[in-house]
């Protein structure tokens, strides 16, 4: 398991020192969560890629084993199933609907919204021998990924298992305008500037929604 960080300040390389295999690590400046992803994924030796975030933790000591108990049919290549925010008092309705807990979903509604949560997913190391995560997405290069091999028509196992326990911050969860304009230029970069028109409306519509309740 490789943890990668972004030269901190406070305290981590000293306490990564500290780890002993299975874990390793690299401290250096990057350009960003997906250039630590981009360089994770480089080091990674594994058949299977899984990203988890600094605030976040596998949702118990089994989850693994479980999902890999038994042999995946070798044409399937991501693994999708839930996850549950650890959600706090004052956290929004979007993070609280369902007791916090989120199915990923593998279907058109991709082209709405990123139904993926990225804590939710295992990746087949080989989807990456001739991508990465794009860096000219600063917030949602995931949802561009998962775009893309949607299109590609990859074969996808859902599980009913709940990977991870996940924080309910992070850089998709501002909600500002910034987001969406990533959002409506990903989509458009994925299909056609003639839909364009299309997700600046959906986008907008999302933007004010989450305003309004925020």
């Amino acid at each position: 398991m490789w943890v990668i960080d972004n030269a901190s300040s406070d305290g981590t390389p000293a306490y990564l020192q500290s780890l002993k295999e299975p874990f390793y690590w690299r401290s250096a400046p990057d350009k960003g969560v997906y250039d630590a992803m981009n360089k994770g994924i480089a080091l990674a030796r594994g058949e299977w890629l899984y990203f988890l975030g600094a605030d976040d933790m596998l949702f118990d000591t089994t989850i693994l084993a479980n999902i890999f108990s038994k042999p995946i049919a070798t044409d399937i290549k991501m693994i999708i199933g839930k996850i549950k925010y650890n959600i706090k008092k004052n956290d929004v309705v979007y993070t609280n609907n369902k007791n916090g807990i989120v199915s990923s979903s593998w279907s058109k509604k991709l082209w709405i919204k990123n139904s993926l949560h990225h804590q939710g997913v295992f990746y087949k190391k080989e989807l990456f021998l001739q991508r990465n995560f794009s860096l000219q997405y600063k917030i949602l290069a995931d949802y561009a990924l998962n775009l893309q091999l949607y299109k590609m028509k990859v074969k996808v196992k859902a599980v009913d298992n709940i990977i991870a326990l996940c924080s309910t911050g992070g850089l998709s969860k501002n909600y500002n305008w910034a987001l969406y304009k990533e959002e409506i230029k990903l989509k458009t970069t994925e299909s056609s500037i003639v839909l364009k028109p299309l997700f600046m409306m959906i986008g907008y519509t999302k933007y004010l929604l989450k305003k309004t309740v925020l």
